[in-house]
């Protein structure tokens, strides 16, 4: 058997709705294996339909790590997704189990597997004065001020993207400099030992549409704006959190606020799925270091074996 730390980290990305989880757990009934969310959306506790969180059952049979880890009005970041997915690697690790990353959140990827820039924490009362400014002048003022302060960073963001601009105004008034700039300079990853990097692919983008379109409807079916409507009554949520942001949920808390009918608000979740599908693809096909899978699922099961073996490290 191998030893703990030699045990490869086995990364398995891919678009929404391409098939990921169903990879995952199949992989989880060959080999003892522990997966590990990588999935924006699914830290955050009450929210489950919408992001397609592993059922109760799926979380018994298979060890899952970094879900429900936060509320829905603590930002999670990718810097915070970095140190926790590291330290779940090695505790995955240490038990002698295959850790399994699992998800398509771009940027978490990014962080773990390629480090980030070095950026200056986050000051809650910083964001708070940010915040009320927005209330008070609106967001595309705050655009505006961005603009002037740093241009590179502002023409590269919608002017309806608060979030990323409240970050990067935030970056300029602890700073003093543009966030472009702090951007240059990279922090190292972590030392991951041996990493096994597969996406999975989906030939026919009409067959990936049509899977997200009827997995949105039977997210709805399944009682997604009930679930939004949850989140809506709190109080203490706003569509400004990265947690309400999430492709659905945004769609969907704009019918409750009532701004925009619920047929339109579904069709647009639908649509903001497939270009966050696309996204994904085209970063995974330029991204250096990813093993494509294609075919049905026990092709797909065949090739991360192979892979694995070719490491000569896997669990037994």
């Amino acid at each position: 058997m191998s030893t703990p730390d030699r045990l490869p980290l086995l990364v398995i990305a891919g678009a929404t709705a391409s098939g990921k989880s169903a990879l995952a757990m199949a992989l989880a009934r060959r080999m003892p294996v522990e997966l590990i969310s990588a999935d924006s959306a699914q830290v955050y506790r009450g929210m489950d339909i919408g992001t397609a969180k592993p059922s109760a059952l799926e979380q018994q049979q298979v060890r899952h790590h970094l879900l429900d880890v936060c509320d829905p009005a603590d930002p999670y970041s990718a810097a915070r997704f970095a140190v926790d997915a590291t330290r779940a690697i090695s505790e995955v690790r240490a038990r002698r189990h295959l850790p399994v990353l699992v998800g398509g959140t771009l940027l978490y990827l990014k962080a773990l597997l390629g480090g980030l820039s070095r950026l200056p924490s986050s000051s809650p009362a910083l964001r708070a004065t940010l915040q009320a400014e927005a209330d008070e002048r609106g967001v595309a003022a705050m655009h505006a001020e961005l603009a002037a302060r740093d241009a590179e960073t502002a023409e590269r963001l919608h002017p309806n993207d608060w979030q990323r601009i409240q970050r990067a105004l935030e970056i300029v008034r602890l700073t003093g400099q543009p966030a472009s700039q702090a951007y240059r300079v990279p922090v190292p990853a972590p030392d991951l030992g041996p990493v096994c990097r597969v996406a999975v692919m989906v030939a026919d983008r009409s067959v990936l549409h049509q899977r997200i379109e009827q997995r949105f409807h039977q997210m709805m079916e399944a009682g997604l704006l009930a679930e939004v409507e949850a989140l809506f009554r709190r109080g203490d949520l706003h569509d400004t959190l990265p947690s309400i942001r999430s492709v659905g949920y945004r769609q969907l808390w704009a019918t409750l606020a009532a701004d925009v009918a619920l047929p339109v608000a579904v069709g647009q979740g639908i649509a903001a799925t497939r270009q966050l599908a696309k996204r994904q693809l085209t970063w995974l096909r330029n991204e250096p270091g990813w093993q494509p899978l294609h075919g049905d699922l026990a092709r797909q099961l065949d090739e991360v074996a192979r892979s694995l073996k070719t490491l000569g490290r896997c669990p037994e």
